[in-house]
């Protein structure tokens, strides 16, 4: 059995230095993913057409960013107990008896708090936007993590959304360039999220949390893998034809996807193990990398 989070507190814990404090509380917003975020809402952003100022713009990043570590924070929260069970999640904050439950769910709400109005500053549809991806993330897919394999599908929705929030935050429209964008980013973390699944499969199961390959199996987690990505770089390409990027971006997503496809392939066959996962997850970070970057330097005006 285990303890209660809040049971395992320490003596420690009640004087910890306020930079402790402040480090804890920075790793509750998962910094390396906030990265990401912010990375993915300027791609949106500086590809929408159209043209966006200095201020409104530094709105639409810094609301996106500080919904997306308010989300992180309270899945934290919500999580605590279940991280306690996982290797690579066990010194966290909460697991780790750092810091109270009550200080990270107060946290988390006045992030969201702070970026809501923020958000809505840009405009109604980026405001509505963070708002469902928050709300999706945090009272949705949390939870169903434990039930439902499903939940992967649900969680990449809040995933893919700061691209297009940086696109609505110049256009205030979600149309075709947009959504495309929203797609590519949902459909890459599928891939991505089921590599971890693989060499990760142990630790998700010893927490009850439901993910493919526990309960369909390694070789329907491989399968995925492949269907996801074929899927990923149709998507890519559908940024050309909607102007968002040019030939020099079509070459790229197109060498880039295919060494994607590549990897998938090889994964279905049977000495594939958690070193082709590894290699899975390291690369699609890579790819999107480098997708992105190609995009804005190669990308047309509407």
């Amino acid at each position: 059995m285990h303890a209660p989070v809040a049971e395992r507190a320490t003596p420690a814990r009640t004087g910890a230095s306020l930079g402790m404090t402040v480090r804890d509380l920075a790793a509750l917003t998962k910094p390396r993913i906030t990265v990401i975020v912010l990375a993915t809402a300027g791609a949106g952003l500086l590809a929408a057409p159209g043209k966006i100022g200095g201020f409104r713009a530094v709105l639409a990043l810094l609301g996106t960013v500080l919904i997306v570590a308010s989300a992180n924070a309270l899945n934290m929260w919500w999580e605590r107990e279940t991280d306690g069970l996982m290797k690579r999640t066990r010194t966290r904050p909460l697991p780790a008896a750092r810091m109270a439950p009550e200080l990270a769910l107060v946290f988390g709400l006045a992030l969201g708090a702070i970026s809501i109005p923020l958000l809505f500053a840009v405009n109604a549809l980026t405001g509505a936007l963070g708002v469902l991806a928050l709300v999706t993330y945090v009272a949705i897919y949390t939870p169903l993590k434990r039930h439902t394999t499903l939940a992967l599908l649900i969680g990449a929705v809040p995933g893919a959304m700061p691209p297009l929030m940086g696109w609505t935050s110049v256009t205030g429209r979600a149309d075709a360039g947009g959504l495309v964008l929203f797609g590519v980013l949902f459909l890459w973390q599928l891939p991505h999220f089921m590599a971890i699944a693989l060499f990760r499969m142990d630790e998700y199961t010893r927490a009850g949390l439901k993910v493919v390959p526990a309960v369909r199996g390694e070789r329907a987690a491989k399968w995925m893998i492949l269907g996801y990505t074929v899927l990923l770089v149709a998507m890519s390409v559908l940024l050309v034809p909607y102007r968002v990027a040019g030939s020099a971006y079509f070459v790229a997503a197109v060498v880039l996807g295919a060494a994607f496809l590549g990897l998938g392939i090889y994964g279905l066959l049977r000495k594939a193990g958690d070193v082709w996962a590894k290699g899975v997850f390291g690369y699609s970070i890579l790819y999107l990398v480098l997708l992105l970057s190609t995009m804005l330097m190669d990308r047309v005006a509407v």
